[in-house]
């Protein structure tokens, strides 16, 4: 594995985490996501199975820390390594309309709905901890967080690529002696 690689997922994951922490509950103490889509950005910048390993159980794990809802913890270590290798095949699926500025964005909030249902399916039917609806939390907490990924990942993705190409271009850092 990368150095170089592994230090930008491990900076996308803590922005993820810091921006999670912040986010404001919306319905019966969950909150929309955020680490979701600075997962998602990881996957599109470095879309190889061994990141999306290391980058989806980093994510679940301080997910599952940082989590508000009951029961959350156990979803979040399932959710997260689940929604990655979905969201990875979806990008290998469509890596040849790749270069559209619209592809990233639609996968990002594809993916969020995906992460959302397995993450309210296992708190809702497995564990059973929550007295609520899985259509009413989907359309209350994971359609916002969708929206918000859609327009999340559509800002950030090009930034991303012009910051990862320009570093690439750099070529390799010297060492003063």
């Amino acid at each position: 594995m990368n150095i170089r690689v592994l230090v930008m997922l491990s900076l996308l994951v803590g922005i993820g985490a810091v921006l999670h922490a912040v986010a404001p509950p919306f319905f019966f103490g969950m909150r929309p996501d955020m680490m979701l889509a600075m997962m998602f950005l990881g996957i599109l910048m470095f879309p190889k199975a061994p990141y999306v390993l290391l980058l989806s159980l980093a994510t679940g794990f301080i997910a599952a820390l940082t989590t508000t809802v009951p029961g959350g913890q156990l979803a979040n270590l399932i959710d997260k390594p689940l929604t990655a290798f979905a969201f990875f095949g979806l990008v290998l699926l469509t890596k040849k309309i790749s270069n559209h500025k619209l592809t990233q964005p639609i996968l990002a909030g594809i993916g969020t709905m995906i992460s959302g249902s397995i993450f309210l399916g296992v708190v809702l039917y497995i564990i059973g901890l929550m007295e609520a609806s899985f259509g009413v939390m989907f359309a209350t907490v994971v359609l916002p967080a969708a929206a918000f990924n859609i327009l999340f990942v559509a800002v950030t993705y090009p930034v991303a690529m012009k910051v990862l190409k320009r570093s690439s271009m750099g070529g390799p850092v010297r060492q003063a002696s």
